[in-house]
């Protein structure tokens, strides 16, 4: 596959020859040509690269942004101008109302009959679900999105590919009341590794698309995804005290 790029800070045939040399360098990167008078870089890839991956390869003084889009699940360069200028709140918004749904979900499911702790397990396996399917759609290039800021994935590449799968396990447990006490504690393992990496990224202020609903949705990371996760891992910590 190929990708075409445009790349700012290039001023003359010695950043040629840098922005080649560090694009190529990139892991599965195959042919990287530039044009220098349209400040364009045509990268050949043997599998997807993340744009944030082959911006991070670059000296700061480049700036690499995608042109051409052929994978579907990822936003023209003009629409991610676009949400660039949006306010924090309206780029979450998809985020904010999922949450919603599931919330009230949650509630309604036990509005006649109440009951706390199973309003809890509920919003925990719809939550798991939901978000799981979000990165089902697309399964190839999650695992390299997800891995540019969780520990785990970084270092363990296999992770990044099953973790939709235990994402749809925990929510199943969590729906189906099974071995309720194991999916608690596998939900503090697997969110506690995700929010040290989310808690690094915010403190680095660096600017990184959140996975969390895949890559079918561009997400900023942002305190809220911390808070998404510091609910769910609050909510695991109160169940288990109760249960134990």
């Amino acid at each position: 596959m190929t990708h075409t790029y445009n790349i700012k800070g290039m001023t003359c045939g010695g950043c040629k020859a840098s922005v080649e040399k560090y694009l190529g360098q990139v892991k599965h990167v195959s042919k990287v040509a530039i044009n220098l008078e349209k400040a364009e870089a045509e990268v050949k890839m043997d599998n997807h690269v993340a744009t944030e991956t082959l911006q991070q390869a670059l000296p700061e003084k480049y700036t690499l942004s995608e042109k051409e889009n052929k994978n579907i699940f990822q936003m023209t360069s003009q629409s991610m101008d676009t949400t660039e200028h949006k306010s924090k709140l309206q780029q979450l918004q998809p985020l904010l109302l999922i949450l919603f749904y599931i919330a009230t979900a949650s509630l309604l499911l036990h509005y006649d009959n109440w009951n706390g702790n199973a309003v809890m397990l509920d919003f925990m396996g719809l939550f798991f679900i939901v978000f799981s399917f979000f990165k089902m759609l697309d399964l190839k290039n999650f695992p390299e999105s997800f891995s540019m800021y969780d520990p785990l994935a970084k270092r363990v590449s296999l992770y990044g590919s099953i973790y939709p799968f235990i994402e749809t396990a925990l929510g199943l447990m969590f729906l189906m009341r099974f071995e309720i006490e194991i999916a608690l504690i596998a939900t503090l393992l697997v969110l506690s590794i995700t929010t040290i990496g989310v808690t690094k990224t915010l403190f680095d202020k660096k600017s990184i698309r959140c996975a969390c609903l895949g890559t079918a949705l561009k997400l900023p990371m942002t305190e809220a995804t911390f808070i998404e996760n510091a609910i769910m891992i609050i909510m695991a910590i109160v169940m288990l005290i109760q249960i134990i």
